[in-house]
Formats: structure tokens, C-alpha cells, sequence
């Protein structure tokens, strides 16, 4: 496929939205299509019943799956429930067809949705809040990383005084924080590429800075091909301006097949289709005249981060030290640096809070700390990791070998950067694999059979598995261990989970069940 004349999707949407004012959302009828878990349907819900809509949540989840969000919604006093009809465990076509609109879930597909082909008009929660918000927006997608950096970055502007938001795929809808934003608030917005494609053809979007985290191969089974999938990441950048902010990768390692051109990389196509002012971010020296980050070291052979800024060709100080381990989390940790220096916070200052940051939840994650005899285990929850490339990142960012925890379900993936990454493990980075079954499992068990890698299970919960894990590595009583246990799946949860979040709950759960 020639990614230059590659079709985008064909979903373009009309400019701007179906409600001229929030005023106008005033007894309208509304359709919530997925209440879900996550609370982006809950936000929904509650944001259309304050402005006087009639509203319908609908999800093919029955009410018992979804209780925690029904509760929380039918104890809360404040709420006009006459309003609210809530049709669970089941989609009623007329639902769609007589509403004035209908909120879309972004992991709800068109393609054969016959729900969505009748609806008058569809916006998703996204849609309705860039349409009304005057907040500068500060957006962030990718394939890997992307929650930690924006997380970084909420927490860098906030702690530098600033009145800042956090919201979009991190599970935080910004409906729940859109009255409080106004041309001083800046909103961070983590964005799935399926967020972004809802978006296409609205011209809603216009980030002051976007970035655009590693790209690596995910979501495979949606999409079917790297161009496709990439296409939509595209977007964010797709309406800014000059006077706006781009940030892409600037290191050659993220090419990917098929490839936007022969010797181009992603973040290379990136930089030259946008508009707006490039900035690029890279583990080694930027060229003189290219403006950006990258990972360095000082006199005394210790990490720091340095950026290029425009109006000044000498090299700035942005990074001296970070809390968080992995070169992966310096680079996003850098990211949120950048972001900072280019809202105008001085270098001194970002470097002091960026080095106070201590991650985010499911995203290596130190949780757990287990103490027998001449023993200690630490445990290390990286749930969120859900492709290959992810997993092997997260056993790189230690400096000691670990017992790598690892499997789950295929969404269309190659399993090989991780098979590789163990076969060919001549530092043994990974002193014990243990695998959760899944389908993704069982291609990444073909590999390690034919590589001649050593690994235990799949077990089918995750009980089973550290039941197991205890008794291997405890077998000798009075041996001395210092062990890092990590939980870095390199797939998806479902089938044995809700999804990555419910994951990490339930194996931070399990350990302190199994490791008092």
C-alpha cells in the first residue's frame, strides 16, 4: 500500500456539532450508546440530564455487570432520574432512530452498525466538549506511552501553579470538567486513535501542542494494516496551525511495515506533512537547527534531558533526574518537559517537578513488597502494557533480572519482539517467564517452543499462576533472593478480565492474597 494516496477512512463527519449552544441540548432526546465502566458513559449521562435532556443509556452489558456505574448514578440526589431511561443488556432500534442525537462509545464501530446507521446525527463526548470548551488544548496519542505522558504533563503544569486538566482515553471524560475551563486552563487529552477518528472532517480539534508518542504496531484486528491505523493518529495534527506546536519522534527505530515511504519513518512523515512549529524528541543529540528534546548525560555520566528551543540555539537543561524507571519513561517523562518549556515554564522549575513524578497506576507500578526469611520479592504491576513492544521495554528498564509475568489475548498482533526479545536474551533479563493463557498466549507459546525458550504454564488465573510462582521460587527455604516480579502482559485482557485496568486491580489483589 502507497501510504501517500492511502484512503482514509470514509467516516467524515459535518463541521463543528449538532448543538448550536448548550442551551439548545435543553429537552432534547439523547441516546448514551455504552454506559460502560470506565466513566466516559457516566459523564455523558450525567452532563445531558444537568443540561435538561431526555436520556437514554443503553449497553448491551446487562444492569448487574454494570452496577457500579448504575449506582452511582441513581444515588446521587442531584440528578433528574425522571429523565433517564436506561435500556441494559440490550439495543432497541428505536432508541436510535427518534433521538436527537446519540453519543457515541469511540470503540463502537460504523462499519454494519445497524444502530448507528439510523441515528439522525452522532457526536462522543469528546466532540461535544471541543465544541464548546475555550481551553488551550495540549493533545497526546501514540502507541506507546502516551497515558504517561500525558499524566506527566497534568502533573507538571498543575504543580507549576496552573489551573490544568487531565481527561480523554485515560478514563477521565472531559463533560465532567468542561464548565470549569475557560482561555486559561489548559486540558490535557489522552486520545485513542478511535477518538481521533470520531473527530475526522470536524475541524474541532485544533491542539496549540500536539505529540505523538512511539508508534509501534497495535490494534491490528480493528484495523488490518499499519496505514490504516496510523491514518488516524494522523488527525491530531490535521488542523493545526503555524503558530502551533508539533511534537514527533525523531529516532529511525520506528519504522514499521508497510512503511509511509522507503527510508522515511513515521515520526520523519509526521514532521513534514504538519503545519504547525516541529519539535522532535530523541535518545540521542538532535541536529544543530532541529528544535526538540533528547536523552543525555552530564559531566558525571548521570541521565539529563536537553532541549533546543526556538529564539536560542544553545541547549537548555530540562531533565537532571526522574523517578521512574526504563529509558521508555525518561522519553515520556522528556515529552512532558517539553510541553512544559513550551508553555512557558522555565527550565530550573520543570526540572525540579518532573523529578518528583512517580508514574502512574498499571504503568510499572511498584506496589508490593514481599519479605520470608532471606527473601524479598518486589512486585511490579504493568498491566497497561499491551502490546509486545511494551512488555520487553518494561523488562529493559531494569537493571536486574526479573521473573517476567506475561500472556493474554490477541488483537492482531505479531508476538515476535517478545519471543525474540527472551530467545535472545544473553543478559538474562528474564530469569523466569510464567504465561496467563489467551489466544496471544498461544501464538507467543508456538514461538518459545520452536526458540527452545523455557517458560511455565499457561496458567488460566491468576491465582494458579503465583500459586505456582511461590512454590518454584521458593523451593529452597533458606536460599537468599532479591527478586523483581513483574507483571507485564504484552496483550490484552479480555476474556479473563474487563479490561487492562480490571487486570491490574485484580493481580495487585492476588499478589497480596498469595504474598501476605
Amino acid at each position: 500500500m502507497n501510504f501517500k494516496s492511502m484512503i482514509t477512512s470514509p467516516h467524515v463527519y459535518p463541521e463543528g456539532c449538532v448543538f448550536s449552544s448548550l442551551a439548545d441540548i435543553k429537552n432534547k432526546h439523547i441516546t448514551v450508546m455504552g454506559l460502560g465502566l470506565n466513566g466516559g458513559g457516566e459523564a455523558a449521562v450525567r452532563f445531558f440530564l444537568k443540561y435538561g435532556a431526555y436520556v437514554v443509556a443503553t449497553d448491551m452489558k446487562t444492569a448487574q455487570e454494570l452496577k457500579p456505574t448504575v449506582d452511582s448514578l441513581n444515588n446521587d440526589a442531584s440528578l433528574n432520574r425522571t429523565r433517564l431511561t436506561y435500556r441494559l443488556g440490550e439495543h432497541r432500534i428505536d432508541d436510535f432512530r427518534f433521538a436527537d442525537c446519540v453519543i457515541k462509545n469511540p470503540g463502537v464501530k460504523y462499519e454494519g452498525n445497524t444502530y448507528l446507521s439510523c441515528a439522525k446525527a452522532i457526536e462522543t463526548d469528546m466532540s461535544i466538549f471541543l465544541a464548546f470548551t475555550k481551553a488551550p488544548i495540549i493533545a497526546v496519542t501514540g502507541s506507546k506511552g502516551k497515558s504517561s505522558t500525558a499524566s506527566a504533563i497534568y502533573f507538571g503544569l498543575s504543580e507549576a501553579g496552573l489551573m490544568a486538566f487531565l481527561g480523554g482515553n485515560i478514563t477521565v471524560s472531559p463533560l465532567s470538567f468542561l464548565e470549569k475551563t475557560n482561555e486559561t486552563t489548559p486540558v490535557v487529552l489522552e486520545l485513542s486513535s478511535w477518538q481521533l477518528a470520531d473527530l475526522r472532517g470536524r475541524k474541532l480539534l485544533k491542539p496549540r501542542i500536539s505529540l505523538i508518542t512511539k508508534i509501534v504496531p497495535d490494534h491490528q484486528n480493528w484495523y488490518g494494516d499499519m496505514a490504516s491505523y496510523v491514518a488516524d493518529k494522523r488527525l491530531i495534527y490535521a488542523d493545526q496551525e503555524k503558530n502551533n506546536c508539533s511534537i514527533f519522534d525523531a529516532d529511525a527505530d520506528d519504522k514499521e511495515t508497510p512503511e509511509p515511504e522507503a527510508g522515511l519513518s513515521w515520526g520523519d512523515f509526521f514532521a513534514r506533512e504538519s503545519k504547525a512549529t516541529v519539535f522532535r524528541y530523541s535518545t540521542k543529540a538532535l541536529p544543530p537547527g532541529v528544535y526538540g528534546a533528547w536523552q543525555d548525560t552530564d559531566a558525571d555520566g548521570k541521565f539529563c534531558g536537553k532541549a533546543r528551543l526556538p529564539g536560542n540555539d544553545v541547549p537548555v537543561t530540562l531533565l537532571r533526574s526522574v523517578s521512574v524507571p526504563g529509558r521508555h519513561m525518561r522519553a515520556n517523562v522528556l515529552n512532558a518537559a517539553l510541553v512544559m518549556a513550551l508553555s512557558g515554564i522555565g527550565a530550573e522549575t520543570v526540572s525540579n517537578i518532573l523529578s518528583r513524578w512517580k508514574g502512574i497506576p498499571h504503568r510499572l507500578q511498584y506496589f508490593h513488597v514481599w519479605n520470608r526469611k532471606r527473601m524479598r520479592f518486589h512486585f511490579y504491576n504493568d498491566s497497561c502494557a499491551t502490546v509486545p513492544e511494551a512488555a520487553v521495554a518494561a523488562v529493559q528498564s531494569f537493571k536486574v533480572p526479573v521473573i517476567l509475568i506475561a500472556g493474554g489475548t490477541d488483537k492482531g498482533l505479531p508476538q515476535n519482539p517478545l519471543s525474540e526479545a527472551l530467545s535472545n536474551d544473553t543478559r538474562k533479563r528474564v530469569k523466569a517467564l510464567y504465561l496467563l493463557s489467551g489466544t496471544a498466549t498461544d501464538k507467543l507459546t508456538e514461538l518459545l517452543h520452536a526458540s527452545g525458550t523455557a517458560f511455565y504454564g499457561p496458567y488460566d488465573s491468576l491465582g494458579e499462576l503465583l500459586g505456582a510462582l511461590k512454590a518454584n521460587e521458593c523451593a529452597d527455604d533458606e536460599r537468599e533472593a532479591n527478586e523483581v516480579i513483574l507483571f507485564s502482559p504484552g496483550a490484552t485482557s479480555f476474556g479473563m478480565f474487563t479490561n487492562e485496568f480490571d487486570r491490574g486491580l485484580k493481580f495487585m489483589e492476588e499478589v497480596k492474597r498469595v504474598f501476605p
